[in-house]
């Protein structure tokens, strides 16, 4: 049951049209030469596993700030929010998510809260590992405000061969922790900021999971984590 499990994941809906398309591509190719047919179906169970839309367990106690992203912990810096986030002119702590291709790219809410704003930028599409891709890159911005009134910023962000950012919710919306509110096609970024005074629960190259990994503690602001790779 659990090999099933991991094998037969979940595809999420965004993913039906690309799937198709790489199926269709990969019957004419074997119409052409038996090898290439092999070829295209590796690339077209690639495209599924990319969209896979895994069941997450979600932490439920309240405050706590969860990854919105699967992928490396890029970055972690203190920086002044961009100002489409709203989020006041003080520095703020960004922990930044980098996913590969390989990485599950729907992204869900780090917590529960109100959709204050969403904003999308056009940009560039350079490397998204890198720090000027939150001011250069092409992204959508979502400020998510809690039931006490704290606030924070995630960030989607385009990568080296990202294109596309779909996201689901707007101004208005109600969110709970972990519900997935978008998605970013093929390779990208998402940006975490942090409210004034607390400090992130993650370290530079730690793995983190969407919906499960906790970045921060609202409710306990000076407890913070610092690792060291081995």
């Amino acid at each position: 049951m659990n090999m099933i499990k991991i094998v037969a994941v979940p595809m999420h809906k965004e993913g039906r049209k690309f799937v198709a398309i790489f199926a269709g591509i990969t019957v004419l190719l074997g119409f052409l030469w038996e090898p290439l047919f092999w070829i295209g179906a590796g690339a077209t169970v690639w495209c599924y596993y990319f969209f896979r839309d895994p069941v997450r367990v979600i932490p439920q106690q309240e405050g706590l700030v969860l990854s919105p992203a699967d992928g490396i912990v890029s970055l972690i810096e203190r920086v002044v929010p961009s100002p489409e986030l709203d989020l006041g002119p003080d520095p703020a702590v960004r922990v930044s998510v980098f996913m590969n291709v390989f990485n599950c790219h729907v992204n869900r809410a780090p917590l529960a809260g109100k959709v204050i704003a969403v904003n999308y930028r056009h940009g560039k599409f350079v490397n998204a590992s890198l720090d000027k891709a939150s001011e250069h890159n092409e992204r959508n911005s979502v400020t998510i405000e809690t039931a006490g009134g704290a606030r924070i910023g995630v960030v989607q962000i385009a990568g080296l061969v990202a294109r596309r950012i779909v996201c689901f919710v707007r101004p208005g919306d109600t969110l709970e922790a972990g519900h997935r509110f978008g998605l970013i096609r093929f390779g990208s970024r998402l940006d975490v900021y942090l409210p004034n005074g607390v400090a992130p629960l993650v370290s530079v190259g730690q793995t983190a999971v969407a919906g499960e990994t906790i970045i921060a503690d609202l409710h306990d602001p000076d407890r913070a984590r610092r690792g060291v790779a081995e």
